[in-house]
């Protein structure tokens, strides 16, 4: 196993880079709309400016006419209301020409404000002179003094006029100046706006493009992994971001993979050798087994068996006694030869048949046997030596000790594509519990048995299970003690003999 390695921390992450160049574009973006607005604020400013000069000159024609309507009015009411309004009047004009101009200047405008101002001064001296000529009811002087305060009206009213319009010519070339500023503005506006559009744009599209680069590699390459191919080279790390992060990790983690099926490879390899091992011994084993109880003859048994040969040699029939060590012959000879090779099933049967001819000879006949046999189905290839212990068993623990004539059945025919084969009886019968020993392979077998072979059922039921891979082959059914047995298999048959 390999030391997992720590992953470090993120130092440089996307969302630093990301917060970074928004707060970058936002500071660029409002210093330039900060610097548009105090420029738009400049010619606001400037544009009021010009403005108010000729509303300045308006107010200030405005206040004179005020001034000398008062005085006419005073002059024909010699009212305490006018007079009131006079001096109130004279006041406010007084106020508005110490805003003129009372320099000599190198300005047209300048210079009119000065005379303005001067000729307000005498003005405003007269229509004194003439309010107090009245309120002293001298009428020749308040006369000539209106008459001259007149005059001096109307020359003021004409500076004023020719004020105004020089303002408004000077005023209408800067608002020309300034419409011209505002456009240059605007255009420098939408410049900047598409600057900062653009570097914006640009700043993260290089900053998605360096995220995703990584990232497009990463899928690609667990892609590959995720199809099977654990031969991809690992990815180089770009940054130390959250996707660095990612990508180291799934670095050690397809390593990790790598060694893991590399041990794992090692530990199949090392387990299928020790596995096979096992089932090569197991096999030999079960093969030692299987020989040892093919080979297996009760010294009883074949005692018994030639004793009853020299009986019938005793008796001086030879041709029965010939008949019988031929037929003793075969069956032992196929008891030896068969230990190590397959059957065909009608060997199976004449070996079934001259074991019950053996045993009729020393008992008397006593065994009822029928066959009930598909005539095409003696050809197919089965295991060695099992019909015989199924009849023998029958025999042994079937028929034996019957107070009647013993009799066993060998069916076998074919199911589609199986071979039944059925070994009844009508004998002692078995319990639920012999049957499960017998299954199990628990039932003693008594080798002293003067009448056994030595072969038990149980290896029968071991051998079709090796043979075949298969479990369940075999049945036995009973109803009880004194209601006979009945051994079923059920053997699969070969597609080369199926057709």
């Amino acid at each position: 196993m390999t030391e997992k390695k720590d992953i470090p921390s993120v130092n440089n992450s996307i969302q630093t880079r990301l917060s970074g160049v928004m707060l970058m574009v936002l500071v660029f973006a409002l210093g330039i709309n900060f610097f548009i607005f105090s420029q738009i604020q400049n010619a606001v400013t400037r544009i009021d400016a010009v403005f108010s000069s000729n509303v300045d000159v308006n107010e200030l024609s405005e206040a004179l006419e005020l001034v000398e309507n008062t005085v006419y009015e005073y002059l024909n009411t010699k009212s305490t209301e006018a007079l009131e309004n006079y001096y109130r009047y004279d006041q406010n004009y007084k106020n508005l020409i110490e805003d003129l101009n009372d320099k000599n200047m190198d300005s047209e405008v300048k210079m009119l404000e000065k005379n303005i101002r001067r000729m307000s001064e005498s003005y405003l001296d007269q229509t004194n002179e003439t309010v107090q000529a009245k309120r002293g009811r001298n009428v020749e002087k308040y006369k000539t003094s209106y008459e001259t305060e007149n005059q001096l009206y109307e020359y003021i009213n004409t500076y004023i006029y020719k004020l105004n319009n020089l303002r408004f010519k000077t005023n209408s070339a800067n608002y020309q100046l300034l419409l011209s500023s505002m456009n240059v503005l605007y255009r420098l506006c939408l410049i900047v706006l598409i600057v900062v559009y653009v570097v914006g744009l640009a700043v993260t599209v290089l900053l998605v493009r360096n995220m995703i680069r990584p990232l497009t590699a990463l899928s690609n390459t667990a892609h590959e992994v995720a199809k099977g191919n654990l031969d991809v080279p690992q990815l180089p790390i770009v940054m130390d971001d959250e996707v660095g992060v990612v990508t180291r990790s799934f670095n050690q983690m397809l390593e990790s993979i790598r060694e893991n099926i590399d041990q794992l490879k090692e530990s199949m390899e090392r387990q299928a050798q020790m596995k096979e091992r096992e089932l090569m011994m197991e096999a030999h084993l079960k093969e030692a087994q299987l020989k040892f109880l093919q080979a297996q003859i009760n010294p009883h048994f074949l005692f018994n068996s030639l004793n009853a040969g020299a009986q019938l040699a005793m008796m001086g029939d030879a041709d029965k006694t010939g008949i019988f060590l031929e037929k003793m012959a075969d069956f032992f000879r196929y008891n030896v030869r068969k230990m190590e090779e397959d059957a065909m099933l009608w060997e199976e049967i004449e070996a079934v048949d001259n074991y019950i001819y053996i045993l009729n000879v020393r008992f008397a006949g006593d065994i009822v046997y029928i066959r009930e046999i598909d005539e095409d189905i003696e050809n197919i290839r089965i295991p060695s030596m099992i019909l015989q212990p199924l009849v023998e068993n029958a025999v042994q623990h079937g028929i034996h000790d019957c107070m009647e004539t013993g009799r066993i059945v060998m069916s076998i025919h074919r199911n589609q594509d199986m071979i039944d084969i059925t070994v009844s009886d009508n004998g002692a019968g078995m319990t639920e519990e012999m049957i499960a020993k017998v299954m199990e392979g628990r039932a003693v077998q008594d080798e002293e048995n003067r009448y056994s072979t030595g072969i038990a059922v149980h290896n029968v039921i071991e051998r079709l299970k090796l043979y075949y891979k298969q479990e369940g082959l075999m049945t036995i059914e009973s109803d009880g003690p004194g209601t006979g047995t009945k051994v079923h298999i059920v053997i699969p048959m070969e597609k080369e003999e199926l057709e």
